[in-house]
């Protein structure tokens, strides 16, 4: 590079940093988004123009701003999009000024995406690639000749399929839409790809300008395809989502376009936003953001219609009549009159039904869903009281086909919250819980579509056991209602099933429920919790803790529809929290509940004598003739088979019965047959630190203990089994097996003192959203043994650290119900040794234990 342009480029680069900062300084004291995004667009225009005619680039070519840096918005961050337009013979001196200017940019400091191209090569990339067709929409000339834009600009006008363009564009939104689970609610959106965000608002742009409808919200709503309101919103929601973006550059320092939990809470502070008596100032933000993206994927819906009614068909489509109120148009549900919703505002719900009712219709035209808009808050109090419209929405939930689609629709078009007042308040409502990634409504949502699936034959394959219950339940439509209430308080303080079970009481009584279905949505909702609380965190091979159990759901009706909810719950929080092994718990406390509940005893309840049987019967399948079990079984006592499987027992078996008083340790290692992860049984003499060893072992492997049965014989060995789940996303469990079986019994052979696993990252889940460590030791009802609860953020090693206090104090394991949901534990450990009756001493564990949850 000549030594004349280098003082050139030099200068450019201050200058640039210069503005930018002072454009930065000004934004922050009058925080206006227009301002920023042109001035930038000016401050980089300035500095590229310079550099243009520093490299002696004259008039020959056409110096080109396109996409967003040529529609003038340019976020602090953004890449610089150019394009060089050439014409046909390109001189020597001009190629070589081309190559300097190109590598200059970079030295000012820019992100530049360029290309060099003559019109002719343009318009053959635009045919082949929409992204290239879309960038040269929106085209401005910063230097240059012209004339050769001007001749792209038209050759490409002519050359463009309107209606191809807009499928293609269509196609994208849904692939993007399907990248990010069709929800803007995630925790952590990408306020420009999620749905609902400005990419959505970027697709209308491009679409009008492509089909000559203009420019900007103004243009489309001369063009009546939006009206003066909805231009509004939508001008509003993009300032808003300009501004989320624009300080969350400058926040950063770099381009950065995901809402990452690291930059929530700053964000909310540039926003100035407070935070209130039961929410983060963070989380009121996102509560914004989530109401703005739901409000901007309603109008982007309404307005794709729009245009596919504008352009996307030169035919005028027929119209087939339904009744007085509706038509279908393309196979839309379209209301006959634009004010059927204003003077019928029950027709609301009509329009719903219609689309239960009738497979061929795909959907609703954009008139209709604008009109549901409009009218929405016409479902006030007395549209709540009106009888037909109660026994509607009734029916709505009854229907045969389209129940999830319909309330889905209700919910994004605010239909749902104003005929259920609670609605309103878990409307877009995050919960920063460690396990649930959807807001309330759309996790309620998800616990309809779960309870639906049980309904349908095609899903059947997934949960048998749940399509029979559900199938044979009489009024399986109340779980729906049951589902709508369970979690309808949350956030208001105080026990959100206790203050949800009266909502859900008012609802069934106004709307004619039978006194019988009315108790049974409430009871759902008031103890929807229990039983997932019973099945992850007691012990549930215990007859005392599932006569407990009966004796709360009081009936198999009231037990089958708790099972149903809850498997539907814990499914809908997270894909990450539900598993083969919570199923597994679930499905074996639903059996013995249901056992007893139909009039047996608590010990065949659990199915003591049938485990022996199916055990035995097992081991003659793997041809071990009979009585060869008696050795071992004679050294084990009923709680072992009462928490093992007659599976696990076989299992157990085939391998220690021609050694039960192995003098080496016995490790085997499979594959869960729960779900993914490993199985591992542990037999050896006990000794004080064994789990703690244990834990050690699976910790510095990576491994995450899901459920542990610890277990004592009678001749004084630890026959102890493990379920661990890999948490990463590539888990090489059948290399592990071999590992585990070779490598495990040699150190529990040594007195080598364990090393403790190497600390690992915490997730900025919980760096920002911390779990507050609690630890509870108490006496169980016998006086004989003792409850050890704890609560904290799960880390690689915790196990490892709790089995080692407890170990210094001289504590003994009997139990442990590790329950982890998500990123937080709750585990359970039955356990006894010299001291716990004094409260001094049990003080001084709980203090020991805290300082090892507490990050």
């Amino acid at each position: 590079m000549p030594d004349t342009i280098r003082p050139a480029i030099s200068a450019i680069r201050n200058t640039l940093k210069e503005k930018e900062a002072a454009l930065a300084e000004s934004y922050e004291a009058h925080p206006l988004t227009r301002n920023y995004l042109r001035g930038r667009t000016a401050v980089v225009d300035e500095a590229i123009v310079h550099l243009w005619t520093a490299c002696e680039l004259d008039g020959e070519c056409a110096l080109v701003a396109t996409g967003g840096y040529g529609r003038g918005e340019l976020f602090p961050h953004s890449d610089i999009d150019l394009l060089i337009l050439l014409p046909d013979v390109l001189g020597t001196d001009t190629e070589a000024a081309l190559t300097r200017f190109v590598s200059a940019l970079w030295d000012i400091g820019l992100h530049i995406g360029h290309s060099v191209r003559t019109v002719d090569e343009c318009l053959e990339v635009a045919a082949d690639d929409i992204t290239i067709q879309t960038n040269l929409l929106e085209t401005r000339l910063l230097f240059g000749a012209a004339v050769l834009l001007d001749d792209l600009r038209q050759r490409l006008q002519a050359a463009l399929d309107v209606d191809r363009f807009y499928q293609a564009k269509q196609l994208e939104q849904d692939q993007r839409y399907e990248r990010y689970e069709q929800s803007p609610y995630a925790l952590e959106p990408n306020c420009k790809e999620s749905p609902g965000g400005l990419r959505d608002l970027q697709v209308l742009g491009w679409i009008s300008r492509a089909a000559g409808l203009g420019t900007s919200w103004r243009d489309l709503v001369r063009h009546r395809l939006i009206t003066a309101n909805e231009a509004h919103e939508l001008r509003s929601a993009e300032r808003f989502l300009q501004h989320i973006r624009i300080r969350l550059h400058l926040l950063v320092g770099r381009a950065e376009d995901r809402l990452l939990f690291d930059h929530q809470e700053k964000l909310a502070r540039a926003f100035g936003v407070k935070a209130t008596e039961g929410k983060r100032a963070s989380e009121v933000l996102m509560q914004r953001y989530y109401l703005s993206a739901k409000k901007v994927m309603q109008l982007n819906a309404i307005l794709i219609l729009s245009y596919r009614a504008e352009f996307a068909s030169t035919d005028k489509p027929a119209a087939f009549v339904i009744n007085e109120h509706f038509q279908t148009v393309r196979d839309l549900l379209d209301i006959r009159d634009d004010e059927l919703f204003r003077n019928h505002p029950g027709a609301m719900f009509e329009a719903f039904q219609i689309m239960q009712q009738r497979s061929e219709l795909t959907g609703m035209t954009a008139r209709t869903l604008r009109a549901l808009w409009i009218n929405r808050r016409r479902i006030n109090a007395a549209f709540r009281a009106n009888p037909h419209n109660r026994r509607r929405f009734i029916e709505l939930l009854q229907a045969k086909r389209g129940i999830v689609s319909t309330f889905r629709r209700m919910n994004q078009y605010g239909l749902l919250s104003n005929y259920l007042p609670p609605w309103r308040k878990i409307s877009c409502q995050m919960q920063h819980d460690l396990f649930h990634v959807y807001t309330v409504d759309s996790h309620t949502l998800m616990v309809l579509r779960n309870l639906r699936r049980f309904t349908m034959g095609e899903h059947a394959h997934e949960y048998p056991l749940m399509t029979q219950l559900m199938l044979g339940f009489d009024q399986h439509w109340l779980l729906y209602v049951a589902s709508l209430f369970h979690d309808i308080a949350k956030g208001r303080g105080g026990d959100h099933s206790k203050l949800g079970m009266v909502d859900a009481r008012r609802f069934c009584e106004q709307h004619g429920l039978a006194p019988e279905a009315t108790d049974l949505v409430e009871w759902l909702v008031e103890h929807h919790l229990v039983m997932s609380h019973v099945a992850q965190k007691e012990d549930i091979s215990d007859p005392a803790v599932v006569q407990r159990f009966a004796e709360r759901m009081g009936s198999e009706r009231r037990l089958t529809a708790l099972y149903l909810l809850t498997h539907a719950d814990i499914r809908g929080t997270s894909p990450k929290v539900w598993n083969g092994w919570k199923a597994r718990l679930l499905e074996d406390l639903f059996h013995a509940t249901r056992r007893l509940l139909r009039g047996a005893s608590p010990e065949e309840a659990l199915g003591l004598d049938d485990r022996r049987q199916d055990a035995q019967r097992l081991l003659r399948y793997h041809g071990l003739r009979p009585g060869v079990e008696n050795a071992l079984w004679r050294k084990l006592d009923s709680v072992y088979f009462m928490r093992h499987s007659s599976e696990e027992i076989a299992w157990h078996t085939r391998h220690l019965y021609h050694r039960p008083e192995s003098d080496a340790p016995v490790v085997r290692a499979r594959l869960s047959e729960a779900g993914e992860g490993l199985q591992v049984m542990v037999f050896a003499r006990d000794r004080r630190d064994l789990f703690m060893r244990l834990c050690g072992f699976f910790a510095r492997l990576g491994y995450t203990i899901l459920d542990a049965k610890i277990h004592t014989t009678r001749h004084g060995y630890a026959l102890d089994s493990f379920m661990l789940q890999y948490p990463g996303e590539e888990a090489h469990y059948r290399e592990h097996i071999a590992l585990i079986e070779h490598e495990l019994p040699i150190l529990l052979e040594s007195d080598t003192p364990v090393e403790r696993p190497p600390e690992a990252r915490l997730s900025r889940h919980v760096k920002h959203f911390p779990v507050r460590p609690s630890v509870r030791l108490r006496a169980d009802e016998s006086g004989k043994q003792y409850i050890l609860t704890l609560v904290a953020a799960d880390r690689q090693g915790l196990l490892y650290d709790v089995a080692k206090t407890l170990a210094q104090f001289g504590v003994q394991l009997h139990t442990a119900k590790i329950a982890t949901l998500g990123e937080r534990v709750e585990d359970a450990f039955l356990v006894t040794g010299r001291g716990l009756s004094s409260d001094s001493h049990v003080l001084q564990i709980e203090r020991e234990l805290l300082k090892v949850l507490t990050i």
